[in-house]
């Protein structure tokens, strides 16, 4: 059988608190310690975990398989727990009827350096300093911020996914200008180089690969929507355009705010998950929709980063 016809699935790990509802558990740790903590977990290891921020984007990309009827995404639990009390974590997912078979139990270390022997294309996950190591390996990853959401209508609604481009789709070269000089340069800039495609940012491998995916379904028929949800206006929209076509990567719908707040449109658009590398913007977004921080790029050298979630152990 050729590579073609068996093509690698688009894999996506997540770490145990994105995943689960660890947070009565975590407070046990840090208030009482790790042994204490340990004896929770296995006195309540038959206890069914409740859904956390990522949840219902997991269901509804592991619906694709069934839609699909063949294996083309995966995904893959990456987690500080030890394999001992990380049982609690199987037995939920078995409960919840997640199709997660492949996991690494680090007890207390990180789990990123697994991300690359994974294949992963995406890492999700409530440690920040775990997500910046994983970008550092050219891997797109974001924390994980918000409020556990359930799916609208059900798994069989569309998985819809925003991103903002500056430094998560593409570069951060444009936003360097516009941080450094201001918006009247960076206007001028994009207008002069509107025919030179940007360089790719840590998300663009993942857009790809689900653009891929998108095709394997009838035309119109696809449950995977995508949205660019960028700060960008006219005339800086051009050079974004056909950056897209040069790299034969098509977007659902595009919006170009021009500066405006981007909750209400992600709550129209109804993101099942939301990428942006602006501290700012994903606090905003988070009460309303899962968001994703994407710790890259120049604006995290001058935004403070939103507050870690204390990690599993």
């Amino acid at each position: 059988m050729t590579a073609d016809a068996n093509p690698k699935p688009l894999t996506i790990a997540i770490s145990s608190t994105a995943l689960f509802d660890l947070d009565t558990s975590n407070d046990i740790y840090q208030t009482e310690g790790l042994a204490a903590y340990r004896r929770f977990q296995i006195d309540h290891e038959e206890s069914v975990l409740e859904p956390g921020h990522g949840f219902s984007l997991v269901e509804k990309i592991l619906n694709i398989n069934k839609l699909l009827d063949k294996p083309r995404v995966e995904v893959i639990l990456l987690s500080r727990n030890s394999a001992d009390t990380g049982l609690r974590v199987f037995n939920s997912i078995r409960a919840h009827e997640l199709n997660i078979t492949r996991a690494a139990f680090c007890s207390g270390a990180s789990p990123y350096r697994y991300i690359s022997a994974f294949g992963c294309d995406l890492f999700l996950s409530t440690h920040a300093s775990d997500v910046r190591a994983a970008l550092d390996q050219g891997v797109a990853a974001a924390t994980l911020l918000g409020r556990p959401r359930s799916a609208l209508g059900g798994i069989n609604n569309a998985l819809r996914l925003a991103f903002d481009g500056d430094s998560v789709l593409f570069s951060d070269e444009a936003e360097v200008i516009y941080q450094t000089q201001g918006l009247e340069a960076f206007s001028a800039s994009e207008l002069e180089r509107a025919d030179r495609a940007l360089g790719g940012g840590p998300f663009k491998s993942f857009l790809a690969a689900l653009h891929k995916l998108q095709t394997e379904f009838p035309e119109g028929e696809s449950p995977i929507r995508t949205a660019l949800v960028t700060a960008r206006g006219a005339p800086a929209h051009e050079r974004v355009i056909k950056t897209l076509r040069e790299w034969d990567i098509r977007l659902d719908e595009s919006l170009f705010l021009g500066g405006m707040d981007k909750t209400a449109f992600l709550r129209a658009f109804e993101a099942d998950i939301f990428f942006d590398d602006h501290a700012t913007h994903c606090d905003r977004a988070a009460p309303h929709v899962p968001t994703g921080h994407v710790p890259h790029g120049i604006s995290n050298a001058l935004d403070t980063l939103p507050q870690e979630v204390e990690p599993e152990q």
